[in-house]
């Protein structure tokens, strides 16, 4: 069968790189794709603001399967026109994706659900707003509304950080018309945790766990970004946790849209933070996360052909996806800059070198060539993502992919897989994680 891919970066990368050991499929296509991409599919140009244009390229190249990595095309409807036309495609409808295009829309929709989420209050204009920063302790949680590319959210250790960032979102605009309403929440404490299904609008199939890292420097220090890395091990969470999760949390979210007459057919992410007092939900997201796709497709070994079409035909009940024990982890190399305005067009070397170290797959994101050169084109540049016996061997080959990498302004966290999990009350595993810094460049042996 016929695959193609929608997007450009290290998420689509990674599904394109495993959907190469189906057995079920003979071309696999990605629009727009990245130099990485096109190396294991064939890369073709799609306007990504365009549903029209996505299912045009689908008709053309006669695709019996469309997975959507991006939230943008999503949010903008692409799955009702395919489902219109009777071709396949893995991704919830316009209505449903609202659960990520509005920050206003899903904290209400967790609301009316009962899904535990943050106590929050949703600012329509700047002074309501301001007023409404009197009702929470610092620090606080300030989240435009609208899709924001991960650099929608401020946690404001001071009023007057979270009045700047009103200021910003609401008064200048630098976000847009995502940031003309804005959700402002209490701040949780606890571990974050990626929780990610596929789901049928019946059936709910679990991904493996994983975490992402956010904040743009070591120790969780600095502004949010898109992500800076991500890693995936079963200690993350115990199996009557993950039950847990899926009882409390996402069932509820899948059986509440059900009951708006939108039901839910594709990857539905749950950002949640596991507090004192059991899993809370951050945020909903309407597709797979970047980074923590690269190393939960790193783990996996069911065919990911057959998940996808268990979903489209409503067929998730009772499977199970099976995946190696091994733990895995992403190491994002961004340009310097980023998350603000990156330096871009530096040219980028060492990817084969920390390829060839084995257990190591460098997955390709803000990238072209030019010049028979590689050169970086935006904020995250290469995910280095490495597999490994235990969770120490694979943040040590991770980061040893990433030294024999270079492109001037570099920068990237030392610190990706160091959180130790505490999960919330229930069985924990004793399973520990390397302490933070253990594993840098350098140190680092395979």
């Amino acid at each position: 069968m016929k695959v193609l891919v929608i997007g450009a970066g290290g998420r689509e990368h990674a599904l394109v790189w495993k959907l190469r050991e189906s057995q079920l499929v003979t071309d696999i296509y990605c629009a727009p794709g990245n130099p990485g991409i096109g190396q294991e599919a064939e890369c073709l140009a799609v306007d990504l603001s365009s549903p029209d244009s996505i299912l045009d390229l689908a008709r053309r190249l006669s695709a019996d399967l469309t997975i959507v990595g991006p939230e943008g095309p999503l949010v903008a409807g692409v799955a009702d026109l395919f489902s219109k036309a009777g071709l396949r495609i893995i991704g919830p409808s316009k209505a449903a994706a609202r659960l990520e295009g509005s920050k206003a829309y899903a904290k209400r929709f967790m609301q009316k659900y009962g899904i535990p989420t943050a106590r929050f209050v949703v600012a329509e204009n700047f002074a309501n707003a301001v007023r409404s920063l009197g009702e929470f302790r610092l620090p606080v949680v300030v989240k435009a509304d609208g899709l924001a590319a991960g650099k929608g959210v401020v946690v404001a250790r001071r009023r007057e950080d979270a009045e700047k960032a009103l200021d910003d979102f609401m008064r200048q605009g630098t976000l847009g018309a995502a940031g003309e309403r804005v959700v402002i929440e209490e701040c949780l404490d606890g571990d974050e945790l990626s929780f990610i299904v596929l789901a049928d609008s019946r059936g709910i199939l679990p991904l493996a766990p994983s975490q992402d890292y956010k904040p743009v420097f070591d120790h969780d220090e600095g502004p949010n970004t898109g992500g800076m890395g991500a890693s995936s091990h079963d200690a993350i969470i115990s199996s009557l946790e993950r039950d847990a999760i899926v009882r409390s949390l996402v069932r509820p979210a899948i059986e509440g849209m059900a009951a708006e007459g939108t039901p839910y057919r594709g990857f539905l992410y749950c950002g949640l933070m596991l507090t004192v007092s059991g899993p809370k939900v951050l945020e909903f997201n309407c597709r797979l996360g970047d980074p923590e796709t690269q190393p939960i497709m790193m783990r996996l070994r069911s065919d990911l052909v057959e998940l996808l079409l268990a979903t489209w035909d409503g067929h998730l009940g009772g499977l199970e996806a099976h995946w190696t024990p091994n733990p895995s982890v992403c190491v994002v190399l961004a340009s310097r800059g980023y998350p603000g305005e990156p330096e871009v067009g530096k040219v980028v070397v060492g990817v084969d070198a920390a390829e060839a170290l084995g257990g190591v797959k460098v997955f390709f994101a803000g990238t072209k060539m030019s010049d028979k050169h590689l050169i970086t084109t935006s904020g995250r540049v290469l995910g280095v993502t490495a597999i490994g016996q235990d969770l120490a061997s694979a943040v040590q080959r991770a980061y040893a992919g990433v030294s024999k990498i270079q492109f001037e302004g570099m920068h990237y966290r030392h610190d990706i897989g160091s959180r130790t999990p505490r999960g919330f009350p229930g069985p924990q595993s004793s399973s520990q994680p390397p302490r933070p810094g253990q594993a840098r460049p350098g140190a680092a042996k395979v």
